[in-house]
Order: C-alpha cells, then structure tokens, then sequence
C-alpha cells in the first residue's frame, strides 16, 4: 500500500476577511475530493486571511498512480480558476506494508 501526501502553500490575494478564505478553501476542497477522490484539509494558517496550507492524501497500491493523482491535483490548483496562488509544494509518497 502507498499513501501518498502533497502539502501546498497558497496565497489568496484578493481575499479581505477569514469569511472570503473559507468561501474559497471550500471551494478548492469540495471539488479536489470529487474530482480526484483524495481527503483534503485545511491543515496550517487557520487565522490569515491571505494565506491557507492543504493537506492531501491519496492512498493505492501503485506508487507511479499515487504520483499522477497528487501531480494532477496541483496542476488543477494551478490552471484552475481559483483566486489563489501556489506558493510551495512538496510530495511524499510513503510504502506502508
């Protein structure tokens, strides 16, 4: 079994209040779980307004699929229409037996 864990860093520039990044936190949650069937979680900068940090988990059995599928996720933050930035982001991929 392979979990696979992508943390990303965002920057909402346009946002004025912690109601507008909830707005588009939850957004970008709901459709990565159903498009891609990951769990995503807000998991850092709670309390700022213009910053958010993701969690996102997939697990499989296959390492190069558990890639792909945190690959395409980022790739849909990025080309999305959201009215963030990506600031960083790291993968790891875990072997679990």
């Amino acid at each position: 079994m392979n979990v696979g864990v992508c943390k990303i860093s965002l920057r909402l520039p346009e946002n004025q209040s912690l109601k507008g990044k909830r707005q588009v936190i939850k957004s970008i949650t709901s459709r990565l779980s159903q498009r891609f069937n990951v769990s995503v979680a807000e998991v850092a900068d709670n309390d700022l307004w213009q910053s958010a940090t993701l969690g996102i988990c997939c697990i499989s059995n296959n390492k190069q699929y558990t890639n792909r599928v945190l690959s395409k996720v980022v790739d849909f933050i990025t080309e999305g229409q959201f009215e963030v930035e990506i600031l960083d982001y790291e993968i790891e991929i875990l072997s679990v037996s």
